[in-house]
């Protein structure tokens, strides 16, 4: 192995799970110094999984963003095992050819701002 391929990190590894506790604590630490600024995004599976199966993909990147009407959003695109956006990849079309696509932007996300949040959700299953 080469000493450039042990300096490389496998970007599919990045994340783990974490207790509920502390989640909720960050979550908390978090809208106690932002408490004007969105609580929450919420994205459906079908578009991460659109995301996640684009040839090369090994995660998803987010980017805090303005939509058109200027609301905070999220913009989120493939990431590459280098750490790179997808922008585009290439398929093999029906033809037999090589074709290039565009990879996906994505946004259209939702807030989470209506009833009771995730925080209030585990700070009561925990506390109560």
């Amino acid at each position: 192995m080469t000493k450039t391929e042990l300096q490389k990190k496998d970007l599919r590894l990045v994340g783990e799970e974490i207790s509920h506790e502390l989640g909720a604590q960050m979550v908390k630490d978090y809208q106690v110094a932002n408490p004007t600024d969105v609580k929450a995004y919420y994205i459906g599976r079908n578009i991460i999984d659109q995301v996640l199966a684009q040839p090369g993909c090994v995660g998803i990147r987010f980017y805090n963003a303005y939509n058109e009407a200027g609301d905070k959003t999220l913009v989120y695109v493939g990431v590459d095992e280098f750490g790179k956006a997808l922008v585009q990849y290439t398929v093999v079309n029906a033809a037999g050819s090589f074709e290039t696509k565009k990879a996906i932007v994505a946004d259209r996300i939702r807030t989470d701002e209506e009833g009771e949040s995730w925080l209030e959700k585990i700070w009561h299953s925990i506390f109560s």
